[in-house]
């Protein structure tokens, strides 16, 4: 399988629908653990307010990951500004720190 990075950027004052949407993204996202290798939420200058989500997952085809990044919560909330896929490869580092 393909690994892709995933890099979405929440729109400019959209905290509340994030918060609002949060839940069942987090969800989503456990229901698909077996795809996603690392992901997180990003955060503005000052470390602590939301500014968008970051995915490394893996799938077949950009086709397939694009289409599974359209089921998002986030995204079927409308909260992304931009949201970019591209092919991605691991190359070091041994996953998420203690």
């Amino acid at each position: 399988m393909a690994q892709f990075l995933i890099n979405a950027r929440d729109k400019s004052g959209a905290l509340s629908l994030r918060m609002e949407n949060r839940p069942a993204h987090l969800d989503w996202a456990k229901a698909h653990a077996d795809r996603i290798l690392m992901a997180g939420p990003v955060f503005a200058d000052d470390g602590e307010t939301f500014a968008g989500s970051t995915f490394v997952v893996e799938f077949p085809t950009l086709a397939d990951v694009k289409a599974w990044a359209a089921d998002d919560p986030y995204a079927k909330a409308g909260l992304f500004e931009t949201v970019e896929i591209r092919p991605f490869k691991w190359l070091i580092g041994g996953g998420k720190p203690e």
